[in-house]
């Protein structure tokens, strides 16, 4: 059973702009090892680099350098003499191997492994049939390529004669895939190479206007409504590639990575904050700046709604400070972590970026204390004060009904002597079937749910409890094969709808919920059944 009301499963337009920027980023994130070996190559061989490799770098005349058999092209001189360039790495793997990565992860997501060989074979012509890097092609094509094997064997399933099967669906695959990498090649590459430009012409008008920092009113928001990796890996991050293959860098990189707007806000709760904000804040600041997990800092965000302003500010600012100083990053920087920025920073651009995070903190965390400061004293006369209830209030005002979901939020925000109270009054758990596999889900399947994963893993341990698994994965790729599903609560509804059998847990911060308790208590009373 679930949790939370029917109210809360229908979907709306947020879920479903969420579960679209979800299955651009999931065929991004999975591949992000792929970028970041990129991003590393390129910044230590390339001519430019750390340390410069014509070999590795692919760049240098051939014959010059020494001639050893390692793949060559033909380059062409300002004179117009040709001479043998060592193609080396940089260059074939953002053409070739990155974009077929994401094709055959988008094809998977679609119609599995057979699926990803079809959406591959059709990338594979809008990759030929255009001169820039076909990470957006790739993100059609994929798909697409999937999606359309998957309708033409509906035609003919279970209908091929035993012993006929795989003839069939070999040919069938490869006259299909066949055919969309030639659609591709002369139909779809150059309209996506237009698209392509266009969008990169519409952001270098904005870096010329100095309008660049205005994007933040629109990524800082979405950020709080978990739309953070559909905005970074769905939408910076093929753009962001792009501009490293022609400029050797990109600011994009660092629109939504960057960790200094969310350090400034939870410093300030940790100074300004009061009740249990205030006491998990510092925490959270280690967990967000070094670990990079930028969500543990949207439920102060979303607790007191003012503090938006701060997050666009200080993203606003640093993007600001990158234009100013011409900075920007070889790959992308995830997690969005300060070492995984540093890590990814172009030799000339350490001053801009550094000055950009400490510049961006420092907006935001005045702005968030001032808010905090000015609201402190009608906070502290409330009797919930430090609870989340306020912000749930207005959300549910907003809304225009009562939700459950943000009524199981409420609960949270109690202080630690009235939990038990309101645990008998709205407990969650009260399905009575056995716990055995329990999944924390997030938009990723990685970072803030493996984070609560382990959390509440140590939790059972040293409960002594046994024969519970405790898992984190992305939503996408839930089973309604699982007993208990524990997410943040802006995430519960796109759960409830990929396992609708569950018993589903919302919380508001992964690293700190009295639903954990209730959870291991419901375990330890199971074991003594049994």
């Amino acid at each position: 059973m679930t949790t939370t009301s029917g109210t809360t499963t229908g979907g709306g337009a947020r879920v479903r702009v969420q579960r679209f920027g979800t299955f651009l980023s999931g065929m991004v994130m999975p591949n992000i090892p792929a970028f970041i070996a990129w991003g590393l190559i390129t910044s230590l061989f390339i001519a430019t680099g750390w340390v410069p490799n014509g070999i590795l770098g692919g760049f240098g005349n051939a014959d010059a350098i020494g001639w050893t058999g390692a793949a060559t092209a033909l380059a062409q001189a300002d004179d117009g003499t040709t001479f043998p360039q060592y193609v080396g790495l940089v260059g074939p793997m953002i053409t070739y191997l990155l974009p077929l990565l994401i094709a055959n992860t988008g094809g998977r997501m679609v119609y599995g492994a057979r699926g990803g060989v079809v959406g591959t074979i059709a990338t594979m012509g809008v990759i030929v049939g255009a001169d820039i890097p076909m990470f957006i092609g790739a993100m059609i094509m994929g798909p697409l390529g999937a999606y359309l094997i998957k309708q033409i064997d509906k035609i003919w399933a279970g209908k091929i004669k035993a012993g006929f099967e795989m003839l069939v669906d070999n040919f069938s695959a490869g006259i299909l895939g066949g055919l969309l990498a030639i659609a591709g090649f002369f139909g779809i590459a150059p309209v996506i190479q237009g698209l392509s430009k266009a969008l990169e012409t519409g952001v270098d008008w904005l870096i010329s206007l100095g309008l660049l920092p205005l994007a933040s009113i629109l990524v800082e928001p979405g950020k709080v409504l978990f739309l953070n990796n559909a905005i970074n890996h769905g939408v910076f991050t093929p753009l962001g590639v792009q501009q490293v293959a022609e400029q050797g860098k990109s600011i994009l990189f660092l629109i939504e990575a960057n960790p200094g707007p969310g350090l400034g806000i939870l410093l300030a709760f940790s100074i300004f904050g009061i009740g249990l904000a205030k006491a998990s804040a510092p925490g959270a600041v280690i967990i967000q700046f070094f670990g990079g997990i930028h969500e543990i800092y949207f439920p102060y965000v979303l607790s007191k709604p003012m503090t938006i302003l701060a997050a666009i500010a200080g993203g606003a600012t640093g993007v600001a400070v990158n234009v100013l100083f011409n900075s920007g990053l070889r790959a992308p920087a995830s997690p969005g972590s300060i070492i995984a920025v540093l890590a990814a920073t172009a030799p000339d651009s350490f001053v801009g970026v550094i000055l950009s995070v400490i510049a961006a903190a420092a907006v935001s965390f005045l702005v968030t204390a001032i808010i905090l400061r000015a609201s402190r004293k009608r906070d502290l006369e409330r009797e919930d004060a430090g609870d989340l209830s306020a912000a749930i209030a207005k959300t549910e005002a907003n809304k225009g009904k009562e939700s459950s979901v943000l009524g199981n939020l409420r609960a949270e925000g109690v202080p630690a002597g009235d939990a038990e109270a309101v645990a008998e009054e709205t407990s969650l758990l009260t399905d009575t079937r056995p716990i055995r596999n329990i999944v924390f889900a997030c938009d990723a399947g990685m970072g803030s749910s493996a984070m609560g994963a382990s959390v509440l893993r140590n939790k059972i341990k040293k409960a002594g409890i046994d024969g519970v698994t405790v898992v984190n994965k992305a939503i996408a790729n839930l089973d309604d094969d699982i007993d208990l599903v524990i997410t943040q609560r802006e995430l519960t509804p796109r759960a409830q709808q990929r396992t609708p059998s569950a018993e589903h847990v919302s919380v508001d911060n992964f690293m700190n919920s009295p639903r954990y308790d209730e959870v291991v208590e419901k375990l330890k009373d199971q074991a003594a059944a049994e």
